[in-house]
């Protein structure tokens, strides 16, 4: 039936995209882009210089000076002390557009208007009274300035000539002409624009507030001192040129920086991409904002430096630091001005914002969004809805999720690096959202509509797949059976059904497939019957090979192993063709078996291997396959030094070899300083090996663990042989928990601890090391720790026997030449094969019958 379109993949993603560009305008994803954007102004690292300082009207200046407002001779007195330090710009970050009158000064003002209208003025110098009528007079005219602290300070402004002053504006669109006509003072601040118009869409204002005429006519410059807020609440840009009725007027930080490079107001012009100040370029957007650059210092609170204004006024902290710097006055104590949202961690107060704006732009720092950012981010968002709507669907779950992951690691890293290296902004948080939130919603949808299909198969499949797992079971397939009973939901009926398949396992001798249908039960009543204590002897038979049935019982496995066992109603277990006797010994890969071929009453050797113990699954068919494969080829081997393998299979989880049974044990025992061979008789076994390995290597298989625990010595025939072919390349590949190979490395040779290619003559190097610890009772290379052995044995020489054994000086000095060579670093300086150093075993030998038979007719 066709699908409604509302239902389709398409639909989904065309809604979400159309729901997502309305989002993007304001709201959640308007702020998750500053976000974005905060976090790529955070990665760059740039010094904002040593020129700027912020004097702090602080908490601790508030203390100590009094509530704000202060007298305003106490900012006079402070722009006196800047100046005679020599400071090159004084910005003030504080509005001053109101006039500050004393009380008193009112009644100062009345009693010098009364006194120079009365006669008490008029009196002449023969006046008994003169004098003192002088001096009541010039008290008048002193407390009235001292009281007049407006024109202390515009004195100390006009004193200075280096300071900046801030005006207030007020944001929004003019519709007829202004109430009042801008001062004069403050219309040459105007920044003239090149070319009749003012170009882009500059902020527009709708009255401004000038500081009051005795101050600005001081001041060196005049600029607006705008806090510009985005959605979020927070400052990220700063409004170079606002336009106020058609005329454009500098903010404060551009007139700050102007005044340092000793520039006006008429050095400062607009451009095709911002702003220029003399000779620098501040690129901004068309409606001239710059992006400004946040310094962030993460030893400190602000890269800017920032000092109490309390230190400097009273004299704690010397004004003389701050010669031919930027003095920014501004207040940062508690209800005073309110700390603003910036990229940087902290939140900043108004004067440190201004700090930063500055250092931005005579450092020419700041963030870019290039002309075509916005059209990447169109096609950006094409893209995702490209793949959204025709690649998705398409792809796997899992495959899906690790595009989409990446896609949306791109997106946000481009932008963050981008910003964080090149200084350009690309929005591109709008496509990352939608990427996310489309896969979200697609994947959500297919998992809804998959899940219901589900469970209406599996309704509809249930009786069918009970049906197919009973066929199953009846035809003697019982990991199909147990396949499709796992699809059908679990009920009584169903773990009758369990419980028989169990049983069948079991009579199978397939303990650890038995006891994984137990445990599929116990997920769902685990004190069903009596599977508590089936697990339990079905797991103890897997884990020790203990499968014996009872002749005439049940069918149930016993624990009891029957190696010289008296109970005759017991069968004896089975590895293939194979009866299991006993238990000749273990090894850390398995146990090794003595077994008996009833076809042909042969007793033979079985090793086991526990392959899916020591392997992922992922890896475990190849590995058998290479166990299979090596097996094979170590059959064909006929030597009388090397074991017979007779057979190998795989049985319970179990890979087995069956190979020829040897009396006598390994060499091992005649490695000890006081249990060594005679030099003679080592020299004749090594030999022999030797022999046999260049046998092997000639029909193309490398042992690669050659060491006394694979030697085995029959003492009462004399006879050696070599065992364990084919199975140590699956013992290299085997790894433990940890990640270290299984097994000592100290008879490993240079390009097997190195991780090389390895061929037979791998195998000379480990004889030799066998040769070397037979002779002496001592290994050539010894350490703490199988690393250290490691690189001794890749970097290191061996010791020089006839050290270690002064005695072979004598008897066999010419066995340092067989093991100079046989142990050389360089494969290609070493014997190039075994057949070479058999031969000069045998020349050795034959020298040390000639000296003892010389000696002899001595």
């Amino acid at each position: 039936m066709k699908r409604k379109f509302w239902t389709t993949d398409w639909f989904a993603v065309v809604v979400i995209t159309l729901l997502m560009i309305t989002l993007s305008r304001s709201g959640p994803l308007g702020s998750l882009e500053l976000a974005t954007y905060d976090v790529g102004v955070r990665s760059a690292d740039r010094d904002p210089g040593s020129r700027i300082s912020v004097l702090a009207i602080d908490d601790q200046s508030i203390e100590n000076l009094g509530r704000w407002p202060w007298p305003r001779d106490i900012l006079g007195s402070m722009i006196d002390k800047l100046q005679d330090a020599g400071a090159k710009v004084i910005g003030l970050g504080i509005f001053l557009s109101e006039p500050q009158t004393d009380p008193g000064l009112a009644k100062i003002r009345d009693l010098r208007l009364f006194w120079q209208n009365s006669t008490l003025s008029q009196g002449e110098p023969e006046d008994l009274h003169f004098n003192d009528l002088t001096v009541l007079g010039e008290k008048l005219e002193k407390a009235s300035l001292d009281l007049d602290t407006d024109s202390r300070l515009a004195s100390s402004i006009q004193r200075a000539g280096n300071v900046v002053m801030g005006m207030q504006m007020i944001q929004g669109v003019p519709i007829g002409r202004p109430d009042n006509p801008v001062p004069p003072y403050i219309s040459k601040q105007q920044v003239t624009a090149e070319g009749a118009e003012i170009p882009g869409m500059p902020m527009s204002t709708l009255s401004l507030t000038p500081p009051l005429p005795e101050f600005a006519k001081s001041a060196s410059a005049v600029g607006h001192l705008i806090i510009n807020l985005d959605s979020d609440g927070g400052v990220r840009t700063e409004p170079l040129l606002v336009n106020h009725y058609g005329e454009l007027y500098p903010s404060l930080s551009l007139q700050i920086a102007a005044r340092s490079l000793n520039l006006g107001a008429e050095d400062i012009r607009t451009s095709a991409d911002g702003v220029r100040l003399g000779n620098l370029n501040i690129r901004t957007g068309d409606d001239l904002r710059m992006n400004t650059f946040f310094y962030s210092n993460p030893d400190k609170q602000s890269a800017i430096s920032t000092d109490s204004f309390y230190d400097v006024y009273s004299g704690r902290l010397s004004a003389d630091k701050y010669k031919d710097r930027i003095v920014i006055i501004g207040a940062t104590a508690y209800g005073l001005g309110a700390s603003l949202k910036t990229p940087l961690p902290r939140a900043q107060e108004p004067v440190q914002i201004l700090a930063h704006s500055v250092a931005s732009i005579l450092n020419e720092d700041f963030f870019v969004m290039p002309s075509w950012a916005n059209a990447g981010r169109w096609i950006m968002l094409l893209l995702i809805v490209i793949y959204l709507m025709f690649a998705l669907p398409r792809l796997g779950a899992g495959l899906g999720a690790g595009i989409s992951a990446v896609l949306l690691v791109a997106l946000l890293g481009t932008e963050i690096v981008m910003l964080g290296i090149q200084g350009l902004w690309i929005p591109l948080t709008l496509p990352a959202a939608l990427l996310f939130v489309g896969h979200l919603t697609l994947t959500t949808k297919h998992f809804l509509v998959t899940e219901q299909g589900k469970e209406k198969s599996e309704k509809e499949s249930a009786e069918s797949n009970r049906m197919l797992g009973l066929a199953f079971q009846q035809q003697g397939q019982l990991d199909m059976a147990f396949e499709k009973f796992r699809r059908v939901p679990l009920s009584d009926d169903v773990m009758d059904l369990l419980y028989n398949l169990a049983m069948d396992f079991e009579r199978k001798r397939q303990f650890n497939k038995a006891s994984a249908v137990y445990q599929y039960m116990a997920s769902h009543d685990s004190t069903f019957r009596d599977i508590a204590q089936r697990t339990k002897r079905a797991n103890d038979a897997q884990d020790t090979i203990i499968f014996g049935m009872r002749s005439g019982g049940g069918g149930s496995p016993t624990d009891t192993l029957l190696a010289g066992g008296d109970d005759s109603s017991f069968e004896k277990p089975m590895l293939g063709r194979y009866q299991v006797e006993k238990e000749l010994g273990r090894g850390a890969m398995g146990v090794v078996y003595q077994g008996r071929d009833p076809k042909i009453n042969r007793v033979v050797a079985i090793k086991t291997l526990a392959l899916s113990e020591e392997f992922g699954e992922e890896e475990l068919t190849e590995v058998k396959e290479r166990f299979f494969r090596e097996a094979e080829a170590a059959g064909k081997l006929n030597h009388p030094n090397i074991v017979t393998v007779y057979d190998a299979g795989e049985e319970h989880d179990l890979a087995y070899i069956a190979m020829e049974f040897l009396h006598g044990h390994d060499l091992l025992r005649y490695t000890k300083p006081d249990s060594l061979m005679p030099v003679i008789k080592v020299l004749n076994i090594i030999g022999r090996c030797a022999d046999a390995l260049d046998y092997a290597h000639v029909n193309s298989i490398v042992h690669r663990d050659i060491k006394p625990a694979n030697l085995m010595f029959d003492p009462e025939k004399g006879q050696v042989k070599i065992t364990d072919f084919g199975i140590a390349r699956v013992n290299n590949s085997s790894r433990t928990k940890t990640g270290m190979v299984v097994g000592t490395p100290s008879f490993m040779s240079p390009e097997q601890v190195t991780g090389k290619r390895v061929d037979g003559r791998s195998d000379i190097f480990s004889l030799g090391v066998v040769l070397y610890q037979m002779l002496t009772g001592e290994l050539p290379f010894q350490a703490e720790n199988a690393t250290q052995i490691m690189y001794q044995i890749a970097t290191e020489p061996h010791p020089d026997i006839l050290q270690t054994r002064p005695g072979l000086k004598r008897t066999a000095p010419w066995v340092s030449i067989v093991l100079k060579r046989a142990l050389e670093k360089d494969p290609e300086k070493r014997y190039q094969r075994a057949g070479l150093m058999a031969a000069d075993i045998k020349v050795v030998l034959k020298k040390m019958a000639d000296a003892a038979a010389k000696q002899g007719d001595n």
